[in-house]
C-alpha cells in the first residue's frame, strides 16, 4: 500500500501510546540482535535502540515513503531495509528480539505467521507485538458495508477487507504450543478524544480506508470517501467525539 507519513503522523501522540506500553514489557539487555517488523518512519525503532545499549537493530518496511523519513535515524547500530515482512521472515535469519508495532494486522494467516516468526528467535529470545483489534468498531464495519454496495461492489469485484486478527486466547495458545516460557497478552482500549467526525475520517484515511481506495478506480475514490464521511457525520454529530480504540499487546519469552 502507498502510505502517507504526514497523514499517518497527524495523530502521532495517539498512535504512539501503545508503543510505549509495549516497550514497557521489553526485557532490557545489552548487545542483542533486534528486528522491528514494519518500522514505518523509524522514529520508534530508534527509541528501541536507545533502550538496548550495544545492540544491532534493523527496521524493515515495505513502504519506501515511510523509509524516506527513517533515514535520519540511521546510525552504526541502527539500519533500515526496504523489504516485505513475509519475505524477511522466510529468510530464516535469527534474532534475540522480534518487535512489531501496528504492522502485522496487514498480514494474513496469523496461525501460520506466528510460529514462523518465533522460529527466528535465538534461545532466550523475546517477541513484542502490538496489533490493532478494532475491527468490530463502527468505523471498520461501515467501510465493509459501503464496499458491498453498488457501484463499489462491482469495482472491487466483491472484495472487502476481513480481519486477520485473532482472539487473545488463540494467540496465547499459539505461544504456548511454540514453547513460550513467559507470556503476557492483553487487550486494551485506548480512549481517544477527537475534534469531530471529520477527524475520525482523517484517522481512518491513513490506515483502514487505504486498501479500499487503492483498489477503486479514480472516478470512485472521492465518491467512496464522501459516502463514508457522510455516515461518520451521521453517527457522530457531537463535538468532540469519543473514539475508543482496541489494541492487542503481547510479550513472549522462549
Amino acid at each position: 500500500m502507498s502510505w502517507n507519513p504526514d497523514l499517518y503522523n497527524k495523530f502521532k501522540q495517539e498512535r504512539y501510546a501503545p508503543f510505549y506500553d509495549l516497550l514497557g514489557m521489553l526485557d532490557k539487555r545489552e548487545k542483542l540482535k533486534v528486528i522491528d517488523l514494519g518500522c514505518g518512519t523509524g522514529e520508534l525503532t530508534h527509541k528501541i535502540q536507545q533502550e538496548l545499549p550495544g545492540s544491532q537493530v534493523l527496521g524493515i518496511d515495505a513502504s519506501k515513503e515511510m523509509l524516506r523519513d527513517a533515514a535520519v535515524f540511521e546510525n552504526e547500530n541502527l539500519h533500515f531495509e526496504h523489504i516485505d515482512i513475509k519475505n524477511k521472515i522466510q529468510s530464516g535469519e535469527k534474532y534475540d528480539l522480534i518487535f512489531s508495532n501496528a504492522a502485522l494486522q496487514w498480514l494474513d494467516q496469523h496461525e501460520q505467521l506466528w510460529p514462523e516468526m518465533i522460529a527466528l528467535l535465538h534461545s532466550g529470545g523475546q517477541i513484542l507485538i502490538q496489533i490493532p483489534s478494532n475491527h468490530d468498531h463502527f468505523t471498520h464495519k461501515t467501510l465493509q458495508e459501503i464496499a458491498k454496495e453498488s457501484p463499489f461492489k462491482e469495482a472491487l469485484n466483491g472484495w472487502i477487507r476481513l480481519t486477520t486478527v485473532l482472539n487473545i486466547e488463540v494467540y496465547a495458545q499459539i505461544l504456548f504450543e511454540q514453547g513460550c516460557q513467559e507470556m503476557t497478552i492483553y487487550e486494551k482500549v485506548y480512549p481517544h478524544v477527537l475534534s469531530d467526525a471529520n477527524a475520525i475520517l482523517e484517522w481512518t484515511s491513513g490506515t483502514a480506508m487505504l486498501p479500499y481506495l487503492e483498489r477503486l478506480p479514480e472516478n470512485l475514490k472521492s465518491i467512496f470517501t464522501n459516502e463514508y464521511k457522510s455516515r461518520l457525520q451521521e453517527r457522530y454529530p457531537e463535538k468532540p467525539v469519543f473514539y475508543p480504540f482496541k489494541r492487542t499487546l503481547m510479550s513472549g519469552r522462549f
